[in-house]
């Protein structure tokens, strides 16, 4: 049942839409931190192709189809940081050195990519007073143009700025000459984003019965478009395709507080034990999400 699910959800054609390729990526994380002990080894092997398959896109997406590049790499270096604290030794080093290939091959195209752009040339001091005035998004997008813009948004007091405005005060014990505020704030983005529930970029088709990547938050069946009219799809947390994915449902009474991130009171249908109501269609938390108004920040 896990094999079939796994397959159900076709997380290597999210890695391979330039567009889903994040979601696919904080999928696969989460499916790891949540769920790997628990899943058959066959499952396990599955996991851990596309986690390769993940780093090894990476360059391609960031440079020929001009996404979001500090997004993907996000997205793949919390994967990274997944598949380090669960995967044995062997797989950890294989997916290690897939990962630093990828950012080799990024580092030269993006390289390359550069030398064709002509960017304005700007004093650091002018350059570090425009970045000033951007969020994070902008940033961090803007650190991708060109060598010196990337110089630029390097500087201390931008991140300093954006510290203080994202995070307490209280969170920093250990200040001293030279500290390093872009750093933290990026391991602070790790702690909080980590806290949160990653939206998956999937929806439950209540027509088809199936957990999809959404288009829109339309089923991609042109028959479940036609028969549901207007009617979009409820968007799925990450933690409920990781649900789906291990049997578990959750009873109506308990969604709310498993909504909060509660795993405990979750009640497992387990695959290892066979019997007829394995077949029975049971609704779970996968099945039935509710919206979210939060979402995470792009930081």
């Amino acid at each position: 049942m896990n094999m079939m699910r796994y397959q159900n959800l076709m997380v290597g054609d999210g890695l391979s839409d330039h567009h889903l390729y994040s979601f696919a990526c904080n999928e696969l994380s989460s499916m790891i931190d949540l769920g790997y002990s628990r899943l058959p080894k066959d499952v396990r092997v599955f996991i851990f192709r596309d986690c390769l398959s993940a780093f090894r896109l990476l360059p391609d997406f960031c440079v020929s189809f001009s996404m979001n590049t500090s997004a993907a790499i996000s997205a793949a270096n919390l994967l990274l940081k997944s598949v380090e604290s669960a995967f044995p030794k062997q797989k950890k080093n294989v997916a290690l050195v897939q990962f630093k290939q990828a950012k080799v091959a990024l580092k030269r195209r993006t390289k390359s990519h550069d030398e064709h752009i002509i960017t304005p040339s700007l004093p650091q001091d002018i350059l570090i007073h425009i970045f000033s005035l951007l969020d994070v998004s902008s940033l961090l997008s803007s650190s991708q143009v060109s060598r010196s813009w990337n110089l630029a948004t390097h500087e201390g007091s931008l991140w300093r700025s954006l510290f203080d405005l994202h995070f307490s005060h209280e969170v920093m014990n250990d200040i001293h000459p030279g500290f390093d505020w872009r750093e933290a704030f990026k391991n602070e983005c790790i702690v909080y984003n980590s806290s949160k529930m990653l939206r998956s970029g999937r929806g439950y088709c209540s027509y088809c019965e199936t957990v999809v990547w959404h288009d829109n938050f339309r089923c991609p069946k042109k028959q479940c478009q036609f028969e549901s009219g207007k009617e979009q799809l409820d968007p799925m947390l990450t933690r409920q395709v990781v649900n789906y994915l291990l049997g578990i449902t959750i009873s109506s009474d308990e969604s709310d507080s498993a909504e909060s991130g509660s795993v405990e009171s979750s009640s497992v249908e387990s695959d290892s034990v066979e019997s007829d109501s394995d077949d029975e269609a049971v609704p779970g938390l996968w099945a039935n999400p509710k919206k979210h108004t939060e979402r995470i920040p792009m930081l």
